[in-house]
């Protein structure tokens, strides 16, 4: 039978657009702060950042922005990030998320899959060249040539900082609308507002994530208001939090559970830096008394390790969101110990889904926040069904999750065949995730139906052993693919991270195996490494791991047939 959390009643976003929400935050908590960038040095109220927004919102109009067209973001955790997607949705303009780390190949079909008709960035990410990429796939912009035939809808590119060749307008310029137009329209901004649809697309993110083929999910402002009321009611968060956010806001984790988050809550958004630093992170949650943080293990890791965490004075932390991938029990308890977040949550979702479809709740036992990833939201039904007979099961067992309720994408941007296999007529998104429900309600992630490994006849949930590994002391991390086998059709890789250290053999991992786990389940292949392939969001990205061991041993795909 399928799983629905009730929720006594609707919550007060219901029937409302992103920027009816913003205006009705800072109408309640006009003083409140409600965001803190560190390395910008930008703070603003409600009342302060909602009169930036309709400043954002209004440049855009001037710009020719209307409501359904595209406006793509290439950038980093800056202010201007967040302004632009709060003042999109204000007019009613799609905002498109792009990933901060792809690269020239990436970015033109992003733009042109969008249909974007403007696009916004920043100078530069670390050691990459944003103008110097986008001039490789458009060199007449170094002439100050605005068309071109590869990217026909685009219109406009604004730069955030930085020198931009003579084709990019600087985000100064872009903001300089006339005073007195200034004074004459803002009122339109409101107005436009108000003829906006709950239900109209308003976001369109890529998820490219692990399998490497993107599809453009399709986001409305319904989908997004309530994952991000629930989100926070599962954490407890109120005006008088304040939540550090070091994870990206191309991706839902920052700009749902994050910006919106806060929004929708009166909560402020504290951002450390443009991207994760361990050390700036610390920094921003001691010396801006943050009392929820955000971050997927590999992140909280880090901050455990950081050096400067033994003489710090961190008191505090309540509550956040752990995501992304297995917690290690042993992490959660530092987290609790150590950074003071005792009420830290476990959320499980993906894009498709707004995107949290699960969510450990803040009065959790530790136990049951480790060990599972919650109940589902509420307003969302979860069934789970058999991967190979389509039947739907009951506890206990392992079959793919399915999601139906108001967290559901409308769909894939001009992909209609990809958005009726993931979606299907009765209105279930099939997330390709196996899991399975325990008798209290709460699941349990198993892995995912095409990670699954089929040794010898023998199915293998990669997930299983994954958690097991993490019982050996000298193992921070591991990842657990299937390879091609002429005999056995596939056997089994584990890639570990070692903890500082600590030295182990190859032969002393699969022996640990065989003690405790049945012999076809010991990985053949073992191999130390000192990082794991990952997105921006810390998701492992398996079919990399497994490309590579097949180049290494030579072995190919077909051997499996």
């Amino acid at each position: 039978m399928s799983q629905k959390t009730s929720s006594p009643k609707l919550p007060w976003v219901d029937g409302l657009t992103i920027g009816q929400v913003l205006r009705e935050t800072a109408r309640k908590y006009p003083t409140q702060q409600a965001a803190v960038f560190l390395e910008d040095d930008y703070r603003r109220t409600w009342r302060e950042f909602a009169a930036d927004v309709d400043e954002v919102a209004l440049a855009l109009m001037t710009a020719n922005i209307d409501k359904g067209d595209h406006i793509a973001v290439w950038a980093t955790n800056v202010p201007q990030w967040v302004l632009l997607q709060f003042a999109a949705a204000s007019i009613g303009a799609v905002l498109v998320n792009i990933n901060p780390a792809y690269r020239p190949f990436e970015l033109e079909f992003v733009l042109k899959q969008s249909k974007a008709k403007a696009l916004f960035l920043v100078d530069q990410f670390k050691t990459s060249d944003y103008f110097a990429m986008l001039t490789s796939l458009w060199p007449e912009l170094l002439a100050g040539n605005f068309e071109s035939e590869r990217f026909p809808d685009l219109e406009l590119v604004v730069a955030f900082g930085g020198d931009p060749p003579p084709g990019i307008m600087r985000w100064e310029n872009f903001l300089a609308v006339p005073q007195g137009l200034l004074d004459d329209e803002l009122e339109t901004v409101e107005q436009r507002s108000w003829l906006l649809k709950p239900t109209d697309p308003i976001n369109i993110q890529y998820t490219s994530g692990t399998t490497g083929f993107p599809k453009a999910a399709m986001l409305s402002h319904r989908n997004l208001l309530f994952n991000a009321y629930y989100v926070g009611d599962c954490q407890a968060i109120t005006q008088a939090d304040r939540i550090c956010i070091p994870v990206p806001f191309y991706h839902c984790f920052g700009c749902v559970m994050g910006t919106l988050c806060c929004a929708v809550h009166g909560a402020t958004m504290i951002v450390p830096a443009p991207y994760f630093q361990p050390t700036a992170t610390l920094d921003a949650v001691e010396q801006e008394g943050a009392t929820a943080l955000y971050g997927v293990p590999t992140m909280f890791i880090s901050l455990l390790h950081d050096e400067s965490l033994g003489r710090r004075r961190i008191t505090t932390l309540r509550t956040g969101i752990m995501a992304g991938s297995p917690c290690p029990i042993e992490i959660m308890r530092q987290v609790g110990e150590r950074l003071g977040a005792k009420e830290i949550t476990i959320a499980y979702g993906q894009t498709e889904a707004s995107p949290v479809i699960t969510q450990s709740r803040h009065d959790d036992s530790l136990e049951l926040r480790v060990e599972t990833v919650g109940r589902p939201l509420p307003g969302v039904e979860v069934k789970l069904l058999d991967p190979v007979t389509r039947g739907e099961l009951g506890e206990n067992l392992s079959g793919e999750l399915c999601v139906r309720g108001h967290g559901v994408m409308l769909g894939y941007y001009q992909q209609p065949e990809a958005t009726a296999q993931a979606i299907d007529a009765e209105g279930w998104l099939h997330t390709g995730d196996l899991a399975l429900r325990l008798p209290n309600g709460c699941y349990k992630i198993t892995g995912r139906i095409k990670e699954m490994v089929i040794r010898g006849g023998e199915n293998i949930y990669p997930r299983e052993i994954e958690e097991f590994l993490f019982h050996h002391p000298a193992i921070e991390q591991s990842s657990v693919v299937g390879v091609p086998d002429a005999k056995y059709g596939e056997e089994l890789c584990a890639w570990i991270i070692l903890k500082p250290h600590v030295q182990v053999t190859e032969d002393e991992i699969r022996d640990f195996c065989r003690t405790n786990l049945a012999h076809y389940k010991v990985p053949r292949y073992v191999r130390f490494v000192d990082k794991l392939p990952q997105t921006v969001t810390g998701k492992i990205q398996k079919f990399k791991i497994r490309e590579s061991m097949m180049q290494e041993l030579g072995l190919k795909e077909e051997e499996t047939a």
